[in-house]
């Protein structure tokens, strides 16, 4: 009997054995396909792959990691999201640095642009030292990330006087459409839907070009061009005119693999009432080995000009903006490079030349924004392009908004966006839609007014606002019952900043493995993203007062302090003042007083809330359990004082 039981065990263990071993390599072949399918970008499979991973093991970060990045270029945000924020949590950063600066691009596609510039300002401040120059290159774009959500606020909460109109399913589809050209009551655009041909079976999937024709106020179902220009086995796209619609200009473009496309510029005439058979641009246009794309035909003081996008040499990095002129006898000069003003190491692309008022507008995923793509516009002056600005809100989305053009009637604008409430099949912002908004004259008839540079610094000033700032436990000036303090914040919190290892070695004091390394993330955390942070916010802060004062305004700054129910309330309220007398302090003290003579004149008014209490707390209050009621990160947010609130006073 013995014996059989010991055989039934054996048997159990090699069959457990046998197991692991089939189940280790399902996982690495998979592996090994997901690998090959992100190598050939071909992020569809990439993902797929991934997730039957995750299905066999969600544990391993490495597999999180793939899936999440997988997701992201695919672009299942909410799945690459979720994944990230499980890699975080356990790594924090430390062997997928990138994993945070993805949290804030995820993030501020999301709008929650205040959660975004928190990881991206963890990011640059990790990894502006660093010796991997990708990384090192990523902090400089963290920073600017992080300017740009502070940007997007603004914009949002100044928003054009615009209303966005999204086109119906006669043009729209589930697939992508883009790069809209209006020419009285004809649309046409690129897109790539699926067609049936006569034997009922489905085309290959090619991009090509559409007209949309307008009766009774309503656009027609979309039909494709003639072959002539959509030729069958390439993507045809991006068409654009001369003035008088007599020529056209588009991409062809061939596939290298799921994600990478190889484009050229075509070029036809209409004549006896049909398109010529198109014929490639020559070099300079077109450079053997570069994508040459998104072509706009326009005039500059009077002379015919093309603007491209192109990754060829000599630009700045990626795809940048170009343009050329068109002489009489139809040749193309050597095409010139938008400059360093207009084009990034980043990608600018969709170039379109307003003629009326001599301006350039593009889309890039580099220069500040609401997120992925946003459009910028350029003016032309005195030969040279001036420094770029976002076309604002709603233009732009938190995704990618492409393609902006100018209808021949010059009153109404088309834009391509992924932006919430596109079409889609499988996923939300998958796939671009074609939207439009009216616009008033391009000569207004009355002079614009001036902008209000004051009110905009006091807009910034706002957006940081509640500004949190923390504590030490009971500081400044322990053990004492007194309302005011000698004691600058900044300094009280440099010093707390520097409790940082008490903190570490307190908090995870006892703790092994996982349990050791998630209380560390968790202090590490708390002293970045909310104690430097707040400190950060303050200088920042200051300096916009410092600006708005200078202006002649009168600023009124209203203070409130908090305390905990859980211990003496009457203790804590003073606590509660004088960390507020300690931000006095702060501005009092900045740069040797510069705020005392608007203090003394009342042009900075200081206001201070009643101290409020905060709900009841779950963090201890026993005076000998230190680790949980001081070095507790949960305890440690409740030791803090806020601005609340920055009134101006005209």
């Amino acid at each position: 009997m013995l014996k059989k039981h010991v055989y039934i065990s054996i048997s159990l263990c090699f069959l457990f054995f046998v197991q692991q071993q089939n189940f280790a390599q399902s996982i690495k072949k998979l592996l090994k396909q997901g690998t090959e399918a992100m190598n050939e970008k071909d992020y569809f499979s990439a993902a797929q792959l991934y997730n039957q991973v995750i299905l066999l093991d969600s544990s391993t970060i490495e597999y999180q990691y793939l899936y999440a990045t997988a997701s992201r270029l695919n672009y299942d945000n909410d799945i690459a999201l979720h994944w990230y924020q499980k890699v975080f949590k356990v790594d924090n950063g430390r062997e997928y640095p990138e994993t945070i600066f993805w949290l804030g691009e995820l993030l501020k596609s999301k709008a929650q642009y205040k959660q975004a510039k928190k990881f991206f300002t963890k990011f640059a401040t990790g990894n502006k030292k660093s010796r991997d120059e990708h990384l090192k290159k990523m902090a400089e774009k963290s920073k600017l990330e992080g300017e740009s959500c502070d940007l997007a606020q603004l914009l949002i909460k100044s928003p054009m006087p615009i209303t966005v109109e999204h086109l119906d399913s006669n043009v729209n589809s589930k697939v992508s459409e883009y790069a809209p050209i209006e020419a009285d009551s004809l649309l046409y655009f690129s897109s790539l839907r699926d067609k049936k041909d006569k034997d009922k079976k489905a085309d290959l999937a090619f991009n090509k070009i559409f007209i949309s024709k307008k009766e009774n106020q309503k656009w027609q179902r979309a039909m494709e061009m003639d072959t002539i220009i959509n030729k069958r086995g390439v993507h045809t796209a991006n068409p654009c005119f001369n003035t008088d619609f007599t020529e056209i200009i588009f991409s062809e473009c061939q596939q290298k693999n799921a994600a990478t496309f190889v484009c050229k510029l075509y070029e036809a005439k209409y004549v006896g009432g049909k398109w010529t058979t198109p014929i490639l641009l020559s070099s300079p246009v077109n450079v053997e080995g570069s994508t040459t794309t998104q072509p706009c035909l326009s005039k500059i003081n009077d002379e015919q000009y093309l603007f491209f996008s192109s990754d060829r040499a000599g630009g700045q990095g990626g795809m940048d903006i170009w343009y050329c002129k068109k002489s009489a006898d139809e040749s193309f000069t050597n095409p010139v490079n938008a400059g360093k003003l207009i084009n990034s190491y980043e990608d600018e692309i969709t170039p379109y030349f307003e003629s009326v008022t001599q301006t350039l507008y593009f889309s890039s995923n580099h220069h500040k924004g609401l997120g992925g793509f946003d459009v910028f516009k350029s003016e032309y002056k005195n030969d040279a392009f001036k420094a770029p600005e976002n076309g604002g809100y709603p233009l732009n989305s938190p995704l990618n908004d492409i393609y902006y053009s100018v209808n021949s009637k010059k009153n109404k604008v088309y834009l391509s966006s992924n932006r919430v409430g596109s079409y889609f099949e499988e996923k939300e912002s998958c796939c671009n839609d074609i939207y439009a908004f009216a616009i008033p004259s391009l000569i207004p008839d009355e002079p614009v007014k001036p902008i209000d540079t004051a009110l905009q610094v006091i807009s910034q000033m706002k957006l940081l606002v509640p500004l949190t700032l923390y504590f030490h436990n009971d500081e400044p000036d322990a053990k004492t019952k007194a309302i005011t303090t000698k004691k600058n914040y900044k300094a009280t919190c440099e010093a707390y900043l520097a409790m940082r290892p008490l903190y570490l070695s307190e908090f995870s004091k006892d703790l092994k493995n996982t349990d050791k390394q998630t209380a560390e993330n968790k202090v590490e955390n708390f002293f970045e993203d909310s104690v430097q942070a707040g400190l950060n916010d303050l200088e920042k802060f200051a300096l916009l007062l410092e600006d708005v004062l200078q202006r002649g305004e009168t600023v009124k700054i209203t203070m409130k302090g908090f305390c905990s129910p859980l211990a003496s309330t009457d203790y804590n309220v003073n606590l509660a003042k004088r960390r507020i007398v300690s931000l006095q302090n702060y501005f009092n003290q900045y740069k040797k007083g510069m705020f005392v003579p608007y203090v003394q004149s009342n042009k900075l008014i200081y206001f201070e809330e009643d101290v409020g209490e905060l709900p009841v707390s779950k963090v201890s209050d026993d005076y000998y359990d230190t680790r949980n009621s001081v070095y507790n990160p949960s305890a440690a947010s409740e030791r803090k004082i806020q601005i609340i609130a920055v009134s101006e006073i005209r």
